[in-house]
């Protein structure tokens, strides 16, 4: 908060200017007149936010909403500042958002770029369904299903060692140098997988890939959420799950070849190695996230990468932020004992129990029985049952993204749980209640369609986008990658002990279960999460940090 008196003809009066608290006195303005005074002090002493921010300084004119508008510029050019009082302002009036410049960059190309490694994840953990009988054939295998599963797992073993590296990583050298990094297993698992000869080299070429998607599932999405605008960042972090979907309806393509040429599987994996080029190339021209500049005390790039994704007139408003929610403080990086402390506990738990609902909510049990469900409907065609999959998989993240900045993040994971609740109870009763037995074809298919819908429109997507708002900057990477690691973590053990459990207990009473764990994340999103839809990262990390 800054305080100063303004003494104008006799009279004194008192401004206040907060970033926190929008609404101040009423200044009653003098007559049109100018002041004169060294650029980096307003009137009666009052230095001007934007000065306080090593070098950046403010000369106001006579164009805001207002009467006052902020024209930045660097210490290294010392001017004077003008103040025009025009009329009488009353600052309440004057919401802070109708005062903010207008930006005039574009941080699509970026998020896009980005989005190469989304596709990568969805690309490698779908690509082994459809070749897995072909490569078995070629490699020898076929009649050892440990080695077959070996091939499968290797990739999800991989994957949970990459996504507790990436916050480390990110941290220690930047998020786009990361990507460039992240780039090399990507190509060179995809390689060796394309080109294997035996059964070694594959598991090899699998664990490097599962290594790499591992880095980028914990990248993208805290470098989208970074480089994001508030007013849209919802719907940018959701395009995250959105170029998964796609990635993994891109395998189910690539392997229809298949049926009629079985060494295709070979080239299935090496298309990869494409995007994964991409990759790299294109964040070598991205720019690095400003908050992550910022924090390393390198503020002349984190200006120069803001000029480049918002515009020169937004450099001030989001140095400012930056330096409001103590980005720039002499507090180091976190490390990983920092996480289980009392000061960041709270909401690293809720990242983690996000991802571990998410999970145990049963959406791989569900994409896994599909295809048999669809056949007692008379759905004969495996390819037609995926498909169906990935359709509603894909419909429902478009869904998500268009709602994210309107409903909010807390309220879709609420309806997506909801939903997924009833739709696992639906399931249940279709294989258990004989007066439902005529319609259990028909209805196993609806409630397959309407869990992964739900799940899509909430439990997908939000997680991911949220985790990274939520974090404090101190311990962002390595909170995701945290909560990242626990759902791979959870991931491979549901898919090791899945068939064990439904051979005991019988898949109605297991869809039973799934209901009850969606039911109990409805319940803990409402008394837990946050909402945080319109705040910006340094809002949401100060309204945190004052209620811990």
């Amino acid at each position: 908060m800054i305080r100063c008196a303004v003494k104008c003809g006799g009279q004194q009066h008192g401004v206040v200017a907060a970033r926190g608290d929008r609404r101040s006195p009423a200044i009653a303005a003098p007559p049109p007149a100018t002041v004169r005074m060294p650029g980096r002090v307003l009137c009666c002493g009052m230095r001007s936010r934007g000065a306080d921010l090593a070098g950046v300084e403010m000369a106001t004119g006579p164009q805001s909403q207002g009467g006052v508008t902020g024209l930045f510029r660097t210490r290294s050019s010392p001017r004077y500042s003008r103040v025009r009082a025009t009329a009488t302002v009353d600052p309440e009036d004057i919401p802070l958002e109708k005062v903010q410049a207008k930006s005039s960059g574009s941080v699509l190309p970026y998020v896009g770029v980005a989005c190469l490694g989304a596709i990568l994840f969805g690309y490698h953990l779908g690509v082994v369904n459809g070749s897995l009988e072909y490569l078995a054939k070629d490699l020898g295998i076929a009649e050892n299903a440990v080695l077959q599963g070996w091939v499968v797992s290797t990739t999800l073993a991989g994957a949970t060692a990459g996504s507790f590296t990436g916050g480390a990583l990110a941290d220690k050298f930047g998020r786009t140098r990361t990507f460039i990094l992240d780039a090399i297993p990507l190509a060179v698992g995809a390689f060796l997988s394309a080109t294997a000869q035996d059964v070694r080299t594959m598991i090899i070429g699998r664990l490097l890939a599962g290594i790499g998607i591992g880095i980028s599932s914990a990248l993208v999405p805290l470098y989208i959420s970074e480089i994001s605008p508030t007013e849209i960042r919802g719907a940018l972090g959701s395009v995250n799950q959105l170029f998964i979907c796609i990635g993994i309806l891109a395998a189910l393509v690539a392997g229809l070849p298949l049926a009629g040429n079985p060494a295709w599987w070979r080239t299935m994996f090496g298309i990869s190695i494409v995007p994964s080029i991409l990759l790299a190339l294109g964040m070598a021209v991205s720019p690095e996230s400003p908050r992550w500049l910022f924090q390393q005390g390198k503020l002349s790039q984190a200006e120069t990468a803001i000029k480049k994704l918002y515009g020169r007139e937004k450099v001030a408003e989001v140095m400012y932020d930056l330096k409001a929610a103590g980005q720039g403080s002499s507090e180091p990086d976190a490390g990983w004992l920092d996480l289980f402390s009392k000061r960041y506990w709270k909401v690293v738990s809720v990242g983690a129990a996000l991802f571990l609902f998410q999970q145990l909510a049963g959406i791989n049990a569900v994409v896994y029985y599909s295809t048999s469900v669809f056949r007692s409907a008379g759905i004969a065609s495996d390819v037609a049952a995926s498909a169906l999959v990935g359709a509603a998989n894909v419909f429902g993240t478009m869904i998500a993204s268009s709602l994210m900045d309107k409903q909010g993040r807390k309220s879709l994971l609420i309806t997506s749980f909801s939903g997924m609740a009833a739709s696992m109870l639906l399931l249940s009763l279709s294989f258990t209640w004989k007066a439902l037995a005529p319609y259990a074809g028909p209805l196993a298919v609806a409630g397959t369609v309407l869990y992964v819908l739900s799940f899509a429109l909430g439990a997908g997507p939000v997680p991911a986008l949220l985790l990274p708002e939520i974090f404090a900057s101190r311990i962002r990477a390595k909170a995701v990658a945290l909560s990242l690691g626990m759902h791979w973590v959870s991931n491979f053990f549901i898919g090791l002990y899945f068939l064990s459990v439904v051979n005991k207990f019988g898949i109605s009473t297991v869809y039973l279960g799934f209901a009850s764990v969606c039911a109990l994340a409805v319940l803990y999103i409402a008394g837990n999460v946050v909402e945080t839809k319109g705040r910006s990262l340094e809002e949401i990390e100060r309204a945190l940090s004052s209620a811990s």
